[in-house]
């Protein structure tokens, strides 16, 4: 369990993460971020790594809940293709510079850190792969290349992190409207 102080420079961290990128932030510039010694910072800390794999490990945690509540819902599969980018893109846009740096830099977590992470991304897109499959065993959607549709679905979601703006033009929940419908334009059988 984090402290609020692990949580201010975990917060902080993925803030300065998202501007300079993980390679040109340091450890001294968080603490300057903070307006702390960096000696004090190793006291809550150890590692620029151990903050990248608690801000991707928690949103990677935050996915996988969302995935199976939504898969463990009694829908047909559209509506449970709906409910599952609404809850992505919600999650990407609720904590945007953790979001930024799950979606950007996980790349850089270490060894066994980045192969446990890789398995947990791999749950995730089962989960939506299932809902591809229903998708086709309901006659709901065509006959597709499920990893690659799923690939492509997640990737147009994730680009979310590069331009959302809270400020924006549209909410969450509009974004993920329109993403739902133009995935779906692609997805959907037509009716004869």
């Amino acid at each position: 369990m984090a402290s609020q102080r692990q949580i201010q420079i975990i917060d902080t961290a993925a803030s300065l993460i998202k501007k300079n990128g993980f390679e040109n932030t340091s450890m001294r510039d968080l603490a300057a971020a903070l307006e702390i010694e960096a000696s004090s910072l190793y006291n809550h800390i150890s590692s620029k790594d151990e903050i990248l794999k608690a801000i991707c490990f928690e949103i990677a945690s935050e996915f996988i809940k969302s995935i199976y509540e939504v898969n463990d819902i009694y829908f047909d599969a559209e509506q449970k293709l709906r409910m599952a980018i609404e809850s992505h893109i919600l999650l990407l846009t609720q904590q945007t510079d953790k979001a930024y740096v799950f979606v950007n830099e996980w790349k850089k977590l270490k060894n066994g850190d980045l192969k446990e992470f890789i398995a947990l991304r791999d749950v995730y897109q089962k989960g939506f792969e299932t809902i591809v499959q229903n998708g086709e065993d309901e006659g709901l959607f065509n006959e597709v290349d499920q990893k690659f549709a799923v690939l492509t679905i997640l990737s147009s979601l994730n680009w979310v992190v590069e331009w959302y703006s809270p400020e924006g033009s549209m909410s969450a929940k509009e974004i993920a409207d329109k993403l739902t419908s133009f995935i779906l334009s692609g997805l959907k059988k037509e009716k004869l």
